[in-house]
């Protein structure tokens, strides 16, 4: 396979916000790895069976579902121990694992911000490809600027699949997606952003980049825990303005 670059992230801790609940959270991050560029259609094709048109750009219409099997897939590959657990759809990670993984919200905003505290780690034409440039199509990874932790297009280009959940009280099922797309405005590509789909769907602007790290904590790790999804979904508050309510099935 197709080397897939990773660079090594120092821990430390990033503030994340609930919009829905109103409240922000403080999260201590350990050292973990993330990939300097998404992964590409090569990447991708070589791993599961998928054709590549376009070898540098990054793979796209890869749901969440497909994201988690290409992580093991890659794991095995490389002769690393596969970090997901699948019954029937649904999937369990172990975080005392080394293999590649989808990073957890946290890692991948603590990434991407790479020290900054505004919404852009650098002037948005310099980093991102948005609807500013006016492209049809995602391109090539590496075309703008990476930030100060050497990452390419963590703002714009396509969104990026995480492991968490969007908010299981009310989206059920759904999985976040962060960073902004090529077809975006400067709203949406910005480092707080939170979208996400349920794990099946499938996007033209969503791919996925991935992480490494283990942590000696089953069930919990680098701002993600079982036991909070758990009470994630059982919160029955108010919707903010804008939101949709998911109808549970």
């Amino acid at each position: 396979m197709t080397d897939i670059e990773m660079r090594r992230i120092r821990g430390g801790s990033v503030t994340l916000h609930d919009e829905r609940r109103k409240i922000q959270r403080v999260v201590e991050l350990e050292d973990f790895e993330i990939g300097v560029f998404a992964i590409t259609e090569e990447q991708f094709a070589e791993i599961l069976p998928v054709p590549s048109q376009h070898p540098r750009r990054p793979a796209t219409d890869v749901s969440w579902l497909r994201a988690v099997h290409f992580c093991n897939a890659a794991s095995e590959w490389e002769g690393l121990e596969p970090v997901y657990r699948f019954d029937g759809e649904d999937v369990t990670w172990d975080p005392t694992g080394e293999g590649y993984r989808l990073p957890t919200e946290a890692e991948w905003e603590f990434a991407c911000r790479a020290g900054s505290s505004g919404p852009h780690y650098a002037p948005l034409a310099d980093a991102a490809w948005t609807s500013a440039e006016s492209v049809r199509t995602p391109q090539d990874v590496g075309g703008k600027l990476p930030n100060l932790n050497g990452l390419f297009d963590m703002l714009g280009n396509v969104w990026e699949w995480c492991w968490d959940y969007l908010d299981p009280a009310r989206y059920d099922d759904y999985r976040v997606f962060r960073g902004g797309g090529y077809a975006d405005d400067a709203w949406s590509v910005r480092a707080g952003v939170r979208r996400g789909g349920a794990p099946r769907m499938h996007h033209a602007d969503v791919g996925v980049r991935v992480a490494r790290g283990a942590f000696d904590t089953p069930g919990a790790a680098q701002g993600w825990s079982a036991s909070a999804d758990r009470e994630r979904a059982a919160f029955d508050g108010p919707v903010p303005f804008g939101w949709t309510h998911l109808a549970r099935r």
